[in-house]
């Protein structure tokens, strides 16, 4: 009779089919309403947040979804005040809880001019959030590693998570000072305003239809290094042009041609971008860095324990503070690239990637140590990403269909995921597992064949692990493979979308 062997990865999946008498069905389903639900309100703060701060949008992002990463360790602190082992009572506190915050802010909440939000405190402002966000990260880190290695009273428990809640409070000063005590100086506004357009009553709809052809005629004709010259010289080569133009089409010299759909760094439609290669290009580069991220947060535990750590769950919570600083810096440095360099975006993208594909090196390799590093690399690296995309994103296409842009975006993660980690790195674990139990049972037998062992070998072999670095070594050799093509797809981004980024930020700084 044959030994059936069942492997981890298998039996999770068994596991799956019944949780406490609910079918896999019903688990899929309330999977599924609490995990649009989060979308909705994710992507709700996002794109009001990124209208409402159009001029700092990797700053903005980086803290929202950083946060939004860290949610999972701050509500299971916060839990530990209950001190209670019923999950239920866990399921039900964080159903509850963030939905009653969310329903008391609904109505104190408002939508601001994104242009009369700009202020000179503004980067003051930016600077102290992103403080906060570090002190959290130390010390939420911190209590973890305390929780784990010390046993501590509830008193203390307590009065931890209290410290956390101040955390939490301390960047509410900022609205409240900016509400009581900001100038709100209609003239620093005015210049912060466009200038109106004067309208001229004797012209008449088809001129300025014309005018309006021949202002995107300009966009065609014009060389590609004239956005690279100096402000005063490019506006002198635009305006010989359109005077060029102007004559030309007057003369019947030209054919003036309608321009079909928006430019770059306009706002499209998630069709109009649908047909567009550097959306592609940006979609593809996530699938490929965040989904071969995402495979090391989906088997970190199997990881660690086929390298010989017991307490898995230290770098389960490693990686989280580690994706949200990713998150938080990613949105910081991309920022920088940016506003002082106008440069694409997408360049601090490919860095992230380099990260993550040396992470899975150290993976591949499995020195001393390497779970730390690798942990590391892979944490930051994947953070990053959702910080730059969303902003190159709101930057290339605009911010009217944000939401849909962003969602469509999104669907590269559980994409990576689903084949990167379910397919790749789930069957090869799981033939490296079958060959291991195979050696064992082989040997088994002969040692009881040769009277060496007493007693009787069982047919039902229980699940067995694999063990040792062979189990994620081909994999994470795929994974750091597929962030190298996606760095090779972020380069290619960059060099598109140079001419974008120096006509949306001004003359790079030298």
């Amino acid at each position: 009779m044959a030994t059936v062997i069942k492997t981890d990865s298998q039996r999770g999946r068994h596991m799956l089919q019944r949780v406490e008498g609910w079918p896999l069905s019903k688990m899929c389903i309330l999977i599924f309403i609490g995990n649009n639900g989060e979308t909705y309100f994710n992507t709700a703060a996002l794109v009001s947040c990124v209208q409402n701060f159009p001029k700092s949008r990797g700053p903005i992002v980086g803290i929202l979804k950083g946060f939004a990463g860290l949610s999972g360790a701050i509500l299971t602190q916060i839990y530990a005040i209950v001190h209670s082992p019923d999950d239920a009572a866990l399921i039900f506190m964080v159903a509850v809880g963030p939905t009653m915050i969310v329903i008391a802010l609904m109505f104190i909440v408002r939508p601001v001019g994104g242009h009369r939000q700009v202020r000179p405190s503004d980067n003051t402002s930016f600077t102290f959030v992103y403080s906060v966000c570090l002190l959290l990260a130390a010390y939420l880190m911190g209590v973890m590693l305390l929780e784990d290695l010390v046993d501590l009273s509830q008193s203390v428990t307590v009065l931890l998570t209290i410290v956390l809640i101040i955390f939490l409070l301390v960047p509410i000063v900022i609205p409240v000072l900016l509400s009581f005590f900001s100038d709100d100086d209609e003239t620093l506004h005015a210049l912060l305003l466009p200038s109106p357009r004067k309208e001229e009553p004797s012209a008449s709809t088809s001129s300025e239809e014309q005018q309006e052809v021949i202002l995107s005629e300009v966009e065609d004709e014009k060389p590609k290094d004239v956005d690279l010259l100096p402000a005063s010289e490019r506006q002198k080569r635009i305006a010989e042009l359109q005077t060029r133009l102007f004559q030309a089409a007057a003369d019947g010299a030209v054919r003036v041609k309608r321009r079909k759909g928006p430019r770059r760094g306009e706002d499209f439609t998630l069709m109009q971008a649908l047909i567009k290669a550097d959306f592609w290009l940006l979609f593809l580069s996530l699938l490929l860095g965040s989904g071969s991220g995402l495979t090391v947060i989906d088997n970190l535990g199997q990881m660690s324990q086929s390298l010989g750590y017991e307490e898995t769950h230290i770098f389960v919570s490693m990686i989280s503070i580690w994706n949200f600083l990713g998150r938080i810096g990613g949105g910081y440095f991309s920022e920088i690239i940016v506003k002082d360099y106008a440069y694409p975006r997408a360049i601090a993208l490919g860095i992230a990637q380099i990260l993550i594909a040396i992470g899975h090196f150290n993976f591949a390799m499995a020195w001393p140590g390497t779970m730390y590093v690798g942990t590391l690399l892979v944490g930051v690296g994947y953070g990053a990403h959702w910080a730059i995309v969303p902003a190159a994103a709101s930057e290339l296409f605009g911010v009217k269909n944000f939401g849909a842009l962003y969602n469509f975006l999104t669907v590269a993660n559980p994409a990576g995921s689903l084949v990167f980690s379910g397919v790749i790195a789930s069957g090869i674990y799981d033939a490296e597992a079958a060959k291991q139990a195979q050696q064992r049972h082989s040997t088994s037998k002969l040692l009881a064949t040769s009277g060496r062992v007493v007693s009787v070998v069982s047919e039902a072999a229980p699940a067995l692990k694999c063990e040792g670095a062979i189990c994620f070594f081909l994999s994470s050799l795929i994974m750091a493979g597929f962030c190298v093509v996606a760095f090779g797809l972020s380069l290619i981004l960059v060099y598109r979308t140079k001419v974008v980024y120096a006509g949306l930020y001004g003359k790079p700084r030298t």
